[in-house]
């Protein structure tokens, strides 16, 4: 072998001793050298002497050698006049294509004959210390982690102290320190699980010590290997800690206490007879976590019914975000949801959908929600809906007045008062004066009360409310 000398003083050894050196010496250590006729015969029988000295490589010198050789079979392939193939006959023969994958196919035996080294297991190890982070795991799991974590790092790191002494102490972290370490500084009693950040801590730790020992693939095979697989175990015995994934719904729910509510006497199903004490105590994270976990039509129309339901009492920043997400999919039962929540946050979503005069359902959801929100932006939006010429369904438009009555913003007195003067229809005119009767200024009772005696009985109504409501002394209108 060169041991990575170049492959030409090899060759040249070789002449030396055909030229009366030791004939047995020759044998051992000759490399192969390149046809001085380079024919696709001669070339595969080169690539033979190649495969069989990559064939006996022990170390990476040898593998150096082989990798030489290769480089210099590649440039006698490219210079050989070897025959080209009849571009018309696609089965025609390729000598210099088939030498070249010869050569690409030994070079990927090369690669894969080489190592392992140190950084392999680091890779691995790094490896690890994310699934542990990454992976949700149950109680269960979590404690077979953290066993399968700690027999590592006492394994690892009685390798590395064997092989290379000096290799833990120079790493910033020592990897069995961080075991023992308590979480935050604080004592425990010994009973409590090692947090995932300690875990992944030290793992990280013995990682950084194999790189800082710089072991090598031929003088340090043996402690690669141990290490390696040891790294081996750990993956398996993560490949076998119980993750939420690997549960079925019910046992989740069980494991994070959704069933513990109840009582001797289970409603059937238990899920919905759960979700209903969840919904009597505000248990809004379970109602959350049924809505997330169960995946049937019936739960998930229960488990939003209880939000309409709590009203104010179910807003929670992730209710909201759970609850707007349905929203920004045009989902009219989260759409009313919002509005019983009065969910500010959800008003500029709301306020797109508006102008949506070719679902009337979708209006009619969105204007109420606005309304109970009490969405001061909406109300010119609203107002518009207001308008006899526009595209609003003439069914939409009492919501839009009627919503602006419960938002009770001054600014819609006018477009109110105008609508219930002129608009066409006695359903919008009656919203319009139920409307200003909720603003409740003098000004917008005023303005009803003008149609106290309207021949529509619908008007006249809230024109006869609103003049009771003056009599009564109702607050004066705020002047300009």
């Amino acid at each position: 072998m060169s041991n990575g000398d170049d492959p030409a003083d090899a060759s040249e050894e070789a002449e030396a001793a055909d030229d009366g050196g030791d004939a047995d010496e020759s044998t051992e250590t000759a490399a192969p050298t390149l046809p001085d006729d380079a024919t696709e015969e001669s070339l595969n029988e080169y690539l033979d002497e190649i495969a069989d000295r990559l064939e006996a490589a022990e170390t990476e010198a040898d593998l150096d050698d082989v990798e030489a050789l290769l480089d210099d079979a590649a440039a006698g392939i490219e210079e050989a006049d070897l025959p080209e193939p009849d571009e018309d006959d696609e089965d025609a023969d390729d000598p210099r294509g088939d030498l070249e994958d010869r050569v690409a196919e030994l070079r990927d035996g090369v690669a894969d004959a080489r190592g392992p080294y140190g950084e392999d297991v680091a890779d691995a190890v790094e490896a690890a210390s994310g699934t542990v982070a990454d992976t949700e795991w149950t109680e269960a799991g979590h404690d077979d982690v953290a066993a399968a974590v700690t027999s590592f790092v006492d394994e690892a790191a009685d390798a590395i102290d064997d092989a290379a002494p000096d290799a833990i102490d120079e790493a910033e972290e020592d990897p069995e320190a961080l075991l023992a370490e308590p979480a935050d500084d604080e004592a425990t009693d010994g009973a409590e699980p090692i947090p995932v950040d300690q875990l992944t801590a030290a793992l990280d730790a013995v990682a950084a010590a194999v790189v800082e020992a710089g072991f090598d693939a031929d003088d340090d095979a043996d402690v690669i290997a141990a290490l390696l697989a040891a790294t081996d175990d750990l993956e398996a015995a993560l490949d076998d800690a119980e993750e939420w994934d690997d549960l079925e719904t019910h046992e989740q729910l069980r494991a994070q206490g959704y069933y513990d509510v109840l009582g001797h006497y289970k409603d059937f199903p238990v899920e919905w007879a759960a979700l209903k004490e969840h919904e009597a105590r505000g248990n809004v994270d379970m109602i959350l976590l049924a809505l997330d976990s169960l995946q049937s039509e019936f739960m998930e129309r229960h488990c939003l019914e209880a939000f309409e339901r709590m009203g104010k009492r179910g807003k929670t920043e992730a209710s909201v975000e759970e609850i707007l997400g349905r929203a920004e999919k045009r989902d009219r039962p989260a759409i009313r949801i919002l509005g019983k929540m009065a969910a500010e946050e959800a008003t500029d979503t709301l306020v797109e959908y508006v102008d949506e005069d070719s679902n009337p359902q979708l209006q009619k959801a969105v204007f109420k929600a606005l309304g109970e929100i009490g969405a001061a932006e909406a109300v010119q939006p609203l107002a518009n809906q207001l308008d006899p010429d526009g595209d609003t369904d003439e069914l939409v438009r009492p919501h839009a007045a009627r919503a602006l009555g419960l938002i009770g913003d001054t600014r819609a007195v006018d477009p109110l008062a105008d609508a219930l003067e002129a608009h066409p229809s006695d359903d919008v005119r009656a919203a319009a004066g139920w409307a200003l009767r909720q603003i409740g200024t003098r000004e917008a009772l005023e303005a009803v009360a003008e149609y106290a005696d309207e021949r529509s009985f619908v008007v006249s109504t809230e024109g006869e409310k609103a003049r009771d409501a003056l009599d009564d002394g109702a607050e004066p209108a705020p002047t300009a």
